[in-house]
């Protein structure tokens, strides 16, 4: 998978977004990340690890565990494997400028018989997902749609993770360091993820 894209957007003087590397992974090849970017618009940027590279997408209104709200997700760039530990502001005047949040990451487990690549050239990915706030089985699907050619939808299956009703924006904090949007957007410190606002409350009602 080619970052050159990723890359022509950038200006790694001018921005911390990892610049790509020649050949990455994570250790389990892998991994998966959710950032919630307060960019010009918020939205969250779903990526999932594959060939080396995170496949990603933006999806406006954020992931869900309500199997009955179907998210809109717009296939962007690969991002390098390095990006999904980055955290921080990307600086006015630098393509995405605005604050990055790692709102939660995790591992995934490939779900049927075709392969990654088999699954994503036909329009039909379905993966289980380990993470913090993220768990579960899910479906990214191309719509068959005019437009763009870019628009999926993230879905989540009806298993012992879902939660109808489930608000994304209950959950909005740092699984990284604990930080809210506004403190990440302050360059303020880390503070325990276990201190993170309301997280024993939220965890309590799920």
């Amino acid at each position: 998978m080619s970052l050159s894209e990723y890359a022509r957007k950038r200006s790694f003087q001018a921005t911390p977004e990892p610049k790509p590397a020649k050949s990455s992974t994570s250790p389990g090849g892998s991994m998966f990340c959710v950032q919630r970017h307060d960019a010009t618009r918020l939205h969250y940027d779903f990526r999932l690890e594959l060939d080396g590279t995170l496949k990603s997408w933006a999806i406006p209104k954020g992931p869900t565990l309500d199997p009955a709200a179907k998210r809109l997700a717009a296939m962007v760039e690969d991002h390098p494997v390095e990006y999904g530990s980055f955290e921080g502001n990307i600086p006015a005047g630098n393509y995405g400028a605005g604050s990055v949040m790692l709102w939660d990451h995790g591992t995934y487990e490939l779900l049927g018989d075709k392969s990654a690549q088999e699954q994503l050239a036909r329009g039909d990915f379905k993966f289980k997902l380990h993470g913090e706030k993220l768990k579960g089985e899910f479906a990214i699907v191309r719509m068959k749609v005019r437009g763009k050619g870019n628009e999926w939808l993230l879905i989540k299956k009806k298993d012992g993770e879902a939660r109808p009703g489930w608000d994304v924006e209950q959950y909005a904090y740092s699984v990284a360091t604990g930080r809210t949007q506004q403190e990440i957007a302050k360059d303020m410190p880390a503070r325990s993820p276990a201190a993170s606002p309301d997280k024993k409350k939220r965890l309590a009602s799920q």
